[in-house]
């Protein structure tokens, strides 16, 4: 079986965001990059995890976008992936992006396209169900658990006020998150390792992209708390009716 896991780049949650150029560039100097969390712990680790049950399994990793990205690449080899792929191109348009993946998975003949549920940084959650449409493929979103039997796959997903199981034939489109699986650290095996594995460069299709960015903004900063007297009521109420603002 292949299995095709989706890679991505996303600032660490602790980074400070700032914007350049008229606010419409993101300011990555000084900026800790790391895998997104989703792909790392979630997709990548239960794909390893099925191939420690099976050890005939290929895992392939992909990646779109710059040089940039090949150290984290490295990181997701050292966990485990056996060869990675990365599309040299870089682009904040989701179908753009999704597009790339598709033909990678296309060329590859993958059984299972794994991808985490959104990545920290942009939060749209649009990838995954872009790829299968473009694969015509089945997608199932927001897995919280999978299990394999042969080429028939039972993946549980949540849904508002619960979960779903559901049963699919392979090849299929899955996107993880919390509850697949355990995060894992690479081992000094796995990294030495790493640094020998196939990372093939491939050039992007031509696609045209389907939005743009026109501006970041940074969400208002947060206002100083006010202290109110337990004995002035009144003054809680006015604050209240006045100045507080629900969400």
């Amino acid at each position: 079986m292949k299995i095709l896991i989706c890679i991505s780049k996303t600032p660490d949650t602790t980074a400070k965001i700032a914007f350049t150029n008229n606010n419409t560039k993101f300011a990555a100097e000084g900026v800790q990059w790391i895998i997104n969390p989703y792909d790392e712990w979630y997709a990548l680790v239960r794909a390893i995890e099925l191939k420690e049950k099976d050890p005939s399994t290929v895992l392939h990793l992909v990646t779109v976008g710059g040089a940039d990205t090949e150290p984290i690449i490295r990181k997701a080899l050292a966990l485990g992936g056996d060869e990675a792929i990365r599309v040299n191109l870089d682009s904040s348009d989701s179908f753009s992006v999704a597009a790339q993946i598709a033909e990678i998975a296309r060329q590859g003949y993958y059984d299972l396209v794994f991808t985490g549920k959104e990545t920290i940084d942009y939060n749209g959650s649009s990838i995954g169900g872009m790829v299968a449409e473009l694969l015509d493929l089945p997608y199932i979103s927001l897995a919280t658990h999978f299990e394999l039997n042969g080429t028939k796959a039972t993946v549980v997903r949540e849904i508002e006020g619960g979960e779903e199981t559901d049963e699919v034939l392979l090849p299929v489109v899955v996107s993880c998150q919390k509850g697949m699986a355990e995060q894992r650290i690479p081992n000094m095996k796995g990294i030495m390792g790493a640094r020998t594995k196939p990372l093939k460069v491939v050039e992007p299709v031509a696609i045209t992209p389907l939005t743009s960015v026109v501006a970041f903004e940074l969400p208002p900063a947060k206002a100083g708390v006010k202290m109110v007297s337990p004995d002035d009521p009144a003054e809680l109420i006015r604050l209240l009716h006045e100045e507080a603002k629900v969400f």
